[in-house]
Parts: structure tokens; C-alpha cells; sequence
């Protein structure tokens, strides 16, 4: 159509009224007049016929390379001046460089080119959340994920209401000039500018490394809001239109929310699976392996954008569906491929992103008003605080690691507003909302205050505060085995206590997906292959690389890659080993060693089943010193029931008859001994041995030895014996007690009666076997 325009082609009006001449009446080039058109038009001559100057042809795309390029030279010089980078933020010098070059454009007198919507969700929005989604940390986002959502549906419904209200109550005060906004316009403005960013929160988050439970509580935050953020600035919208807002439009409106966010989950699962199947099929053409992951999770956001579902979750959902298995069925190269473009393409976008804002800013149309936008910029920073202190008291009472003061004033400080709420105002139709530049200048000095002022002072607080730094730590295998010992064990605890928790759910997510999801997702051997080995063929071909990179390899095969091996022949082994050069007897102690740990290590990891329990070496002395335990104390429960009798020594008469005479109270009877045998002592004949009789003739013949006074009333009492040290055990450590005299001694103190042991019975025990 543009070469029509120009002369290059003739114009369908010349084609349709003059009919091509057949090839026996064209006459030759050089007996022709001129160079006609087909109107008759004559083109003027140049002085040279192929060289001439066509910028309308080429200036879109000339103009986005222009801008990706000053991108891209600008990310470099802020990394080469590390001064810079250390204090103020990417972003912040990014939105800095477009301010300037949307000054130079229009102090040229050229308009400088504006954000649009369209360009900004279509095009530079992607490609951020896609590689946020792909590679997120998926098992501290699970076990945070109930946080999570907390913090992104009611803390941004909190935000929007709160502050759509207290705006709307800053409108209606005399004397503002603001008396013609009303409620669903505020409450509008209110969801627009409530929604955490994702872009910004990554852009300074990733610069501070911060810990990752608070990285993946603002960025997981940040990602799931979309679905609130969208339905409500739908819905605000829609009800601006309305001549009345009923309760059916309100219950719809709720039910919404869950339409948008599961429809975009749905959406993204749905493409996930078929990216993951069609990998299944991509082992002969290797090439075209990262282009199904482009395309398929591209495919998931413009669908979920089709029916105003949330594009957002889609992304994620799809990207971390599919990535275990594709990344299960296609080569090392494609990986690398995928996770470099990804990389380099969410880049791209954020520094575009950031510098049309800047842009953006001195191109559009602006209404200052010092009331509306002083109260916008506090009211976000007080529904922010109150929010997070609420929510967090809230979510504190369920969480086992509680989030600290610190951690609130992190999360607070890091809620960031970026260029969603820019692209989401600027979407506005100024028909119906005619305060939309208002709008926008309101909301741009939100974005340039929490970017600029929160952006910079994050780092120095978060070092003022000594918050935990994220740990730049590599994974190991002994690492990847404790982590799931750990999950295998919890699971367990979870069932015999019968609580379903979510290791219980995750237990049978991935038994599901072991027994049925890898067989249709996973090509060959791989599906039937176990997570830990899995694990560890991944972890071998990283240190393969980082080796490779590194130089440390002694041969290496020339013509062919050491990474490229398995994906030129992958049944076929290389006839040369691409492994350090180590001698024999070296491979031969690594073996060893590791033979010996891993023997070790299966010897000492059991199964818990209680069917398959081996006999513990220790049981039986363990039962021996219970055993032992048990008979010490029936044998004082034993003597204590004989020898609680208060007797008296059967001293000889004379001594009795003195006793009495000197004392006589003492040998009265006690008030509570009506149970208890009484010896009665006559004192009219002390000189026979008949004088002393005893009332109860159980005792009679016993002889008992006392010490003290004490003993004389009380009887004999058995003492108990005293514990050992901790140091000493019953059973290996023999004590004083255990000697033949002692138990001898035990033996003649229980025995009730005068007689005489037989010699036989001295050396058996004294409570027999069967008790």
C-alpha cells in the first residue's frame, strides 16, 4: 500500500483501466519515451537511479531499535558506574534518562511519544511475568502461599476502599474544586492506584537481596493482586455507566473475582499441559524447542485477555505447569536458550518500561491539584501501614514462623506503585471520566515517590535494620536428601495425627503426578526416573558447564561441545570421557569414600513401617534394667509390709524391769495402735523368762536391731537406695547393692520368721520369675 502511495506500484485504478499489453507489443526499453506511472504522471529524475532517502518506510521499526538500543546503552553505563548503581536505583535512573529525552524531543518541537495501554499489556507486560512465573520458587511460594493471598486480595480490597473512601469524603469538602467526583469515581481511582507493582517490586527488591520469605511476600503479593485490581477497575467502570447500582450487581460483582482469578488459572493450566505434551514429540528437531514455550504461554495471556480474565495469573500458572516437565523433555541447550532469552527479553521490557514513564510524564496532558494530590500520596502510605500491621496481627496467630516487626516494616516499605496503575489510568475514556488527567498526574507522583524516595532509602534501612540477606548458597544432593526426609517424615506425623495439612496434599499431588501426569507428559525413561536422581543428573550437568566455562577439563573433544553431547547422541557415549584428569588410584578413593558414606547413609535411613522394624541391639538390656527397676521396688513394698511393726528389743528381764522402772510412760500404748501387736511385760517376777509374753504371736522369736530411739518406737525402716549418678547405669555399671552380702542381708531383713535358711535355697533369687 506505501509503494502504491510512492509511484513503485501502479494504482488499482490505472491497473483496472489499462489493460496489460500482450509481450509482442511492448516495445524495448530504450525506444520507450519515458518512465510513465499509470496515471501519466511523470516521476522526476534522480541523479543516481537506485541510492534515495525512504525514512517513511522504515521509521517504526528504525525508531523501536532506536529506543531498545538507548535502553539498552543506558542499563550498561549505570553498571559501569558503580557508584551510581550502589546508591540509586535502575529504575530510578531509568525514568530519570526518559525524563530528559522527552525534554530534548520536546524542546525540539517534536511530540514525544506516549505509553500506550495496548503497547504496554500486550506487548512489554509479558515477557516480565512470564519469566517471573517460569522461574519462580515454587516451594516457598506454596508454603507462603495462604500469606500470600491474604496480603493480595484483602489488603488490596482494604486499599482500594479505604482510600476510594476517604478520597471521595476530600472531594465532597468545600472550597477543593473537586464537588463533581463522586464515589465510583474515587472508589475507581482507589483500585487503580491500590495494587502493589510487580515490575517495580522486582526491579528494586532484586537489587537489595532481601531474605526470601519477605522477597516472595511482596512479589507473590504483587503478581496475585492483578486479579482484584482487575475486576475491580472493571467493575467501577462499568457501574460509572449505571443510572443505579443494585445488590445483584454487587453479589455478581464478588462473584467475579472468582471467575477472573480461577478462569486465569484455568486458562494457564490448559496451555501448560499442551506446551508439556507437545515437548513430548520435540527430541528430532531440538531447534524449535524454546519457541513452544514462548508461544504457548503468549497464546495463555492473550486468551486470558480475550475474556477479561486475568492475564497475569495465566502466565504464571502456565509457566510453572509446564516447566518441570519440558524442562524433563527437551535438550540443555534449549534450556539454556529459554532461561537466557527470558532473561534478556524481561529486561528489555522493564528499562522500556521505565524510561516511557519518564517519557510518558512530559508528553501528557496534566491538571495539578494540591489538595487531591497531597491527599492521594498520604492516604496510600497510611492504608498501606494499617494494612500490613492488621493483617499481619492477623495471619500471625496461624503461622509457626511469626513475621517480626522488622519484616512488617519491610513489607509496608516495599509496597510499590509502578506503571500497571499508569497504563490502567491512561485506559480511562474521557467521556465518561473527564477528571482522567487529574487521574494521571495524581498517580504519577505516587509512582515517582515510592520509586524514588522508597527505591533509595530501602537499602540503607534495610542494612540500618540488619535484616536477614538473601544466602547465595548452591543446592547439594545432601541438601536435596534432607529436604525430602523431612517432607516424608512431616507427611507421616500429619497422618497418624490425622490432621490434613498441606504436606498431606502435596504427598498426594506428587503420587498423582508420579503414578499418572509423568507417564503422558514425559517422554522415555525420564518418567519413570525418581526425583532424587533426577535431582542429581541435573546438579552433574550444571557442574559439567561451570567446569567446561571455567577451563578446568584436562581433554575436551575439539570438533564437539561437552554440553551438546547428549543432544547430538544421546544413546551413543563419546569415546572420550570429558572428565578432569585424575589418576586411577584417585577415582578409586572417591569411590571408596563415597561408597562407604552411601552404604552408611541407607544403613541409617530406615523405613518407619512397624511391619519391617529390625530388633534393636540395645532392647534387651534396656528390659533388664526395667526388670531390675521393678523388682527393687516390689522388694521395698515387700518389707515395708513386714517391718512397719513398732516392736521393742526382747531385752533381758533385768533390763526390761529397769526400762519401766526409769520410764514408764514410754512403754504406754499410742492412742491409734489398736491394729498393732502390744508386748505386755510383767514386772512381779522379772528373774523368769515366762514374764515377758507377747500379745500377738506372729513376732514371737523376732529379733530386730535398733540404733536410735527413733528406730526403738518406729520399728526397723527400710532405706531406700539412693539413684546413681548420671554418668553410671544399672545395667553395665554393677553397684554396692548387687554384692552376695547385701542381697544376703536384704534376704535375712524380709525373712519374718527366726528359722534358719537351708544352705540349698541361699542362692535363689527372692521373687521368682513368674512375677
Amino acid at each position: 500500500h506505501s509503494r502504491a502511495k510512492r509511484g513503485g506500484w501502479p494504482s488499482p485504478g490505472a491497473v483496472l483501466s489499462h489493460p496489460r499489453a500482450p509481450p509482442a507489443e511492448i516495445e524495448p526499453l530504450h525506444r520507450q519515451p519515458g518512465n510513465h506511472s499509470g496515471e501519466g504522471a511523470a516521476k522526476p529524475r534522480k541523479a543516481f537511479p537506485v541510492l534515495g532517502i525512504d525514512y517513511a518506510h522504515v521509521r517504526i521499526p528504525f525508531e523501536i531499535s532506536l529506543w531498545i538500543l538507548l535502553a539498552c546503552l543506558m542499563k550498561l553505563g549505570f553498571h559501569v558506574i558503580p557508584s551510581v548503581s550502589s546508591i540509586v536505583p535502575e529504575s530510578c535512573l531509568l525514568i530519570v534518562v526518559g525524563l530528559l529525552v522527552g525534554g530534548l524531543i520536546k524542546g525540539v518541537g517534536e511530540e514525544p511519544p506516549i505509553l500506550r495501554s495496548e503497547i504496554f499489556f500486550l506487548f512489554l507486560l509479558p515477557p516480565i511475568i512470564l519469566d517471573a512465573g517460569y522461574f519462580l520458587p515454587l516451594r516457598q511460594f506454596t508454603e507462603n502461599l495462604g500469606t500470600i493471598l491474604i496480603f493480595a486480595v484483602v489488603g488490596t480490597l482494604w486499599n482500594a476502599f479505604f482510600l476510594g473512601g476517604l478520597m471521595y469524603a476530600v472531594c465532597q469538602i468545600g472550597g477543593t474544586g473537586l464537588n463533581h467526583i463522586g464515589l465510583l469515581a474515587n472508589l475507581l481511582f482507589g483500585s487503580i492506584i491500590s495494587a502493589v507493582d510487580p515490575v517495580a517490586v522486582l526491579a528494586v527488591f532484586e537489587e537489595i537481596h532481601i531474605n526470601e520469605l519477605l522477597h516472595i511476600l511482596v512479589f507473590g503479593e504483587s503478581l496475585l493482586n492483578d486479579a482484584v485490581t482487575v475486576v475491580l477497575y472493571h467493575l467501577f467502570e462499568e457501574f460509572a455507566n449505571f443510572e443505579q447500582v443494585t445488590i445483584i450487581d454487587i453479589i455478581l460483582g464478588f462473584l467475579s473475582f472468582f471467575v477472573v482469578s480461577l478462569g486465569g488459572v484455568f486458562v494457564g493450566v490448559i496451555y501448560g499441559v499442551i506446551a508439556a505434551f507437545t515437548s513430548r514429540f520435540t527430541s528430532h528437531i531440538r531447534v524449535i524447542e524454546p519457541l513452544f514455550v514462548f508461544l504457548y504461554s503468549y497464546m495463555a495471556y492473550l486468551s486470558a485477555e480475550l475474556f477479561h480474565l486475568s492475564g497475569i495469573m495465566a502466565l504464571i500458572a502456565s509457566g510453572v505447569v509446564m516447566r518441570p516437565y519440558v524442562e524433563a523433555n527437551i535438550s540443555h541447550k534449549s534450556h539454556t536458550t529459554i532461561k537466557y532469552f527470558l532473561k534478556m527479553w524481561s529486561s528489555v521490557s522493564e528499562t522500556l518500561i521505565f524510561i516511557f514513564l519518564g517519557v510518558s510524564t512530559v508528553a501528557g496532558h496534566h491538571y495539578w491539584n494540591w489538595t487531591f494530590v497531597i491527599s492521594t500520596l498520604l492516604f496510600c502510605l497510611i492504608a498501606r501501614v494499617l494494612g500490613v500491621l492488621g493483617l499481619t496481627w492477623f495471619i500471625n496467630k496461624f503461622r509457626i514462623v511469626k513475621l517480626t516487626p522488622k519484616d512488617q516494616f519491610i513489607i509496608a516499605y516495599g509496597g510499590l506503585r509502578g506503571a500497571i496503575a499508569f497504563s490502567l489510568c491512561y485506559l480511562l475514556d474521557y467521556e465518561h471520566f473527564n477528571m482522567r488527567d487529574m487521574f494521571l498526574t495524581a498517580i504519577i507522583t505516587v509512582i515517582f515517590f515510592t520509586v524514588f524516595v522508597q527505591g533509595m532509602t530501602i537499602r540503607p534501612l534495610v542494612d540500618l535494620l540488619a535484616v536477614k540477606k538473601k544466602q547465595e548458597t548452591k543446592r547439594s544432593i545432601n541438601e536435596e536428601i534432607h529436604t525430602q526426609f523431612l517432607d516424608h517424615l512431616l507427611t507421616g506425623i500429619e497422618d497418624i495425627c490425622g490432621h490434613y495439612g498441606h504436606h498431606h496434599w502435596k504427598d498426594k499431588l506428587n503420587r498423582f503426578n508420579k503414578k499418572y501426569v509423568k507417564k503422558c507428559l514425559i517422554a522415555g525413561e525420564r518418567s519413570k526416573e525418581p526425583q532424587l536422581i533426577a535431582f542429581y543428573h541435573k546438579m552433574e550437568m550444571k557442574q559439567a558447564i561451570e567446569l567446561v566455562e571455567s577451563g578446568g577439563l584436562g581433554k575436551i573433544p575439539s570438533a564437539v561441545s561437552t554440553v551438546s553431547m547428549q543432544n547430538i547422541q544421546p544413546k551413543t557415549l563419546p569415546l572420550e570421557r570429558a572428565l578432569p584428569a585424575l589418576s586411577k588410584d584417585k577415582e578409586e578413593e572417591i569411590r571408596k569414600i563415597l561408597r562407604n558414606n552411601l552404604q552408611k547413609t541407607r544403613q541409617r535411613l530406615r523405613s518407619y513401617n512397624r511391619h519391617t522394624l529390625v530388633a534393636d541391639p540395645y532392647e534387651e538390656a534396656w528390659n533388664q534394667m526395667l526388670l531390675r527397676r521393678q523388682k527393687a521396688r516390689q522388694l521395698e513394698q515387700k518389707m515395708n509390709n513386714y517391718l512397719t511393726v513398732p516392736a521393742h528389743k526382747l531385752d533381758s528381764p533385768t533390763m526390761s524391769r529397769a526400762r519401766i522402772g526409769s520410764d514408764p510412760l514410754a512403754y504406754e500404748p499410742k492412742p491409734d495402735s489398736e491394729n498393732l501387736p502390744i508386748i505386755t511385760i510383767d514386772p512381779a517376777s522379772p528373774q523368769s523368762p515366762e514374764s515377758v509374753e507377747l500379745a500377738n504371736e506372729e513376732l514371737k522369736g523376732s529379733s530386730h536391731l535398733s540404733s536410735s530411739p527413733e528406730e526403738d518406737e518406729e520399728g526397723l525402716v527400710m532405706r531406700v537406695k539412693e539413684p546413681s549418678s548420671p554418668g553410671t547405669d544399672d545395667v553395665f555399671t554393677p553397684g554396692t547393692s548387687d554384692s552376695p552380702s547385701n542381697q544376703r542381708m536384704l534376704r535375712c531383713l524380709s525373712d519374718p520368721g527366726p528359722r534358719p535358711e537351708p544352705e540349698e535355697e541361699e542362692g535363689e533369687p527372692f521373687i521368682p520369675k513368674g512375677q
